[in-house]
């Protein structure tokens, strides 16, 4: 018996038991049965509420794996608005403001200049191109949408370079930007398989004025840091002015609820250079 016979694959893949299935006739009550369809291919079965932790599992693994065939090893992560107009629509944006809503829209278009500084972020990064045992590292990840990530994914696009965007599906439509990477572009139906990718591979997360959903994704990641379950890493808060009108993080300490050392968690910054600067001295890089 030679070595070929006994490395040789003796069970047929997935892929090909599909190829057999699709030649066999199928033309008896038997075999027109749902109940007969090879179960990955089965749709309707895949979708039942008992299979939600095979669905749960898949959505990790996919992603996990599609990252790490490409080349992916680490990512400089960018929450914000999904509502923030680029500086390029924010005249546009206040000009088709009704009255009752024009000094809202007034307010958040002159929070483009955040556009503006996470498109600059992504490109500095991206321009950087580090590569550490062949993966490449802060490789731009946002959630895929308008606004502050599509500034991201925009502005590794202006340095040649690809970026992830991690999209969820929801009721009302919500696509990739145009500035994701086809092949890095995700689609997730649970929000916290969703989340857990956005830090797996997060050496560095830029977090910009929004709403619900970013308070949301940054109030975990300094959760998971603050109680140990994820090792420090460099957060960039875009925006004193912003979050200190939402948060009062100095009163969250002085009641006691945090340690006064828990504000540390997070860096203060307002430009994209002073962002790169301390992710670069966080990691002593060059």
């Amino acid at each position: 018996m030679t070595e070929k016979d006994l490395s040789t694959r003796k069970f047929y893949k997935a892929e090909q038991e599909a190829v057999f299935d699709e030649a066999h006739p199928k033309d008896t009550p038997q075999t027109q049965s749902a109940s007969y369809m090879l179960a990955f291919r089965d749709t309707d079965f895949l979708l039942r509420e008992e299979l939600r932790p095979v669905r749960f599992q898949l959505e990790l693994l996919k992603t996990e794996m599609l990252l790490e065939e490409a080349g992916i090893g680490s990512t400089l992560v960018c929450y914000g608005s999904a509502r923030i107009p680029s500086p390029e629509a924010a005249e546009a944006m206040i000009a088709a403001a009704p009255p009752e809503r024009k000094e809202v829209v007034e307010r958040l278009a002159a929070k483009s200049k955040y556009y503006a500084e996470a498109r600059k972020l992504a490109e500095i990064a991206s321009n950087c191109a580090i590569v550490e045992k062949g993966m490449r590292q802060f490789v731009i990840c946002s959630g895929g949408g308008p606004s502050i990530m599509e500034a991201a994914n925009r502005g590794a696009r202006d340095a040649g370079a690809e970026s992830i965007g991690l999209n969820i599906v929801l009721p009302h439509e919500q696509a990739p930007n145009e500035f994701v990477t086809p092949r890095l572009a995700f689609q997730f139906h649970y929000f916290a398989l969703r989340k857990m990718h956005f830090l797996l591979r997060a050496r560095a997360v830029a977090v910009f004025p929004g709403g619900f959903g970013t308070l949301d994704e940054f109030m975990e990641l300094l959760t998971l840091i603050q109680t140990g379950k994820m090792k420090p890493i460099p957060i960039l808060l875009f925006g004193k002015e912003f979050w200190d009108k939402v948060i009062n993080f100095q009163a969250l300490a002085d009641e006691g609820v945090v340690n006064h050392t828990d504000l540390n968690l997070f860096h203060w910054t307002e430009t994209a250079e002073e962002a790169w600067a301390h992710i670069t001295e966080f990691y002593k890089l060059d």
